[in-house]
């Protein structure tokens, strides 16, 4: 393969390697290897994911996301943001878009690095509910964002291990096999929403997670009453707004704003994706 072109972005802490393969740039046989070795830090580039933009037949373009460790996810909010100014500046379409992904259409508007995506519908939200793990037992709500979340409300985010714990819920056996995000969330100063995410794919704690963000909102306005727009303080220190329709426990009209940055574009060469 020739060096491939690629942009690296990150979305309120979230990084990704974005990479134009309408023109089928990137070899399609063993993917997922090839995800997991450009993902790899100091080894590689190193990203949270990889983003293929890819031409469809009926919006401005799909996305192809893939989790750092190779595997296809349906949706990413921090991602997406980033895939829509990816795609404005590479002129592939205007600041007004709309394009495919596996959750559904995802609609964006692009303002500079800052980009506003039309989330896919909440489902399967799930009021509190109790799981047994190794300390005992754990209250959390959960909700479906274009990928599962729970969300689990603390004193103190920085008092969790976000890691261990995280990691033990996203393989519990009520969500197997497909397993799950988790989310801790505490009250913040201004009536905001401090987050840490343990993120299913990446197998760690990411500096932000955007559907996350939206299913941390969702969980609050349902338990506290609060109303739209919801302010997310991210691990990064970047802010996430989420704004919603709300209507009896029904939402609609979900909207996530935040920043996306272009962090430098460079070429992969094949040492980036070989094996050791």
């Amino acid at each position: 393969m020739k060096p491939i072109t690629f942009y690296k972005m990150s979305g309120s802490g979230n990084d990704f390697i974005l990479i134009d393969n309408r023109n089928h740039v990137v070899d399609q046989n063993n993917m997922a290897d090839f995800v997991k070795n450009v993902c790899r830090r100091k080894m590689s580039v190193g990203a949270d994911g990889l983003i293929l933009v890819e031409n469809s037949e009926t919006v401005d373009f799909k996305w192809r996301f893939f989790n750092a460790d190779g595997s296809q996810a349906e949706m990413c909010g921090n991602g997406a943001r980033c895939a829509a100014r990816f795609a404005c500046i590479n002129k592939i379409t205007e600041k007004e878009m709309a394009f495919e992904t596996d959750a559904g259409v995802v609609e964006a508007h692009v303002s500079d690095d800052l980009v506003n995506i039309k989330m896919p519908v909440p489902s399967d939200i799930q009021g509190e509910f109790s799981l047994t793990l190794k300390t005992g037992s754990m209250t959390m709500s959960s909700a479906n964002t274009g990928v599962p979340h729970v969300v689990i409300s603390t004193k103190d985010v920085n008092d969790i291990d976000v890691v261990s714990l995280g990691r033990e819920i996203r393989h519990h056996k009520k969500f197997s096999p497909a397993g799950t995000n988790v989310n801790f969330i505490s009250p913040n100063d201004g009536g905001t929403i401090a987050i840490r995410t343990y993120e299913r794919g990446v197998e760690d704690e990411t500096l932000a997670c955007g559907t996350g963000a939206v299913a941390a909102a969702i969980v609050t306005s349902n338990k506290t009453g609060a109303g739209s727009p919801i302010r997310v303080l991210t691990r990064s220190g970047c802010f996430l707004n989420i704004y919603f329709t709300k209507k009896d426990d029904n939402f609609s009209d979900v909207f996530l704003e935040g920043d996306a940055r272009i962090i430098y574009r460079g070429e992969l060469y094949n040492e980036a994706w070989k094996d050791d």
